[in-house]
């Protein structure tokens, strides 16, 4: 895994002007390498410095989760099976805000997609899902490429106080309401 970010690194380097668009390529291929996105951000404040390493790396995982919407709608049945799979691990009744999605965004461990999934269900349709995921890209981009070299030499301890201290915004940008349905709130018994 090394060596392959290692190779990935000089080929960015030595692409000159095409540097960008390979950059951004990459994102759109992170998922075939199994890649995190955190890497490829990180590898972008590298190369690149903070604000264009941001600039490409937005570009980047944005059109990566417009390709995962049009190819989780073109495919009903893995929509909904992954439906199902987010509703055993997060529960039935809960819906993520916007916000929180961008919070969870910064949080390395949690797949990007299931993320992304969380977004197309809050969103009406395709622009607002588009926009929802420019608007919660964008502080994932920012943190981990202006921040990459710093990141990438904190102890597991620094990195378990900044996950810890994520935890009550996410509490406090939930969304305040609970919808629960008639026959799960008086279960009849047969």
């Amino acid at each position: 895994m090394e060596q392959f970010g290692y190779y990935i690194m000089m080929f960015i380097e030595t692409g000159g002007l095409f540097a960008p668009i390979l950059f951004i390529s990459f994102h759109l291929l992170r998922p075939l390498f199994f890649l995190p996105v955190v890497f490829i951000c990180i590898s972008g404040g590298v190369l690149f410095g903070a604000v264009a390493g941001t600039l490409y790396s937005v570009i980047g995982i944005t059109l990566s989760s417009i390709i995962f919407y049009g190819l989780i709608r073109w495919m009903p049945k893995t929509l909904g099976k992954l439906v199902l799979l987010k509703q055993k691990l997060m529960g039935t009744g809960s819906e993520l805000t916007t916000s929180q999605i961008a919070l969870l965004r910064l949080v390395p461990f949690i797949h990007f997609h299931l993320l992304s999934l969380c977004l197309i269900e809050v969103s009406e349709n395709f622009r607002d899902y588009t926009r929802s995921s420019l608007l919660t890209n964008i502080p994932l981009a920012f943190v981990y490429t202006s921040v990459g070299k710093w990141l990438s030499n904190l102890s597991p301890f620094y990195i378990l106080v900044f996950l810890l201290t994520l935890l009550p915004f996410i509490y406090l940008l939930r969304r305040k309401e609970i919808f629960i349905k008639w026959d799960d709130f008086f279960q009849v018994s047969t």
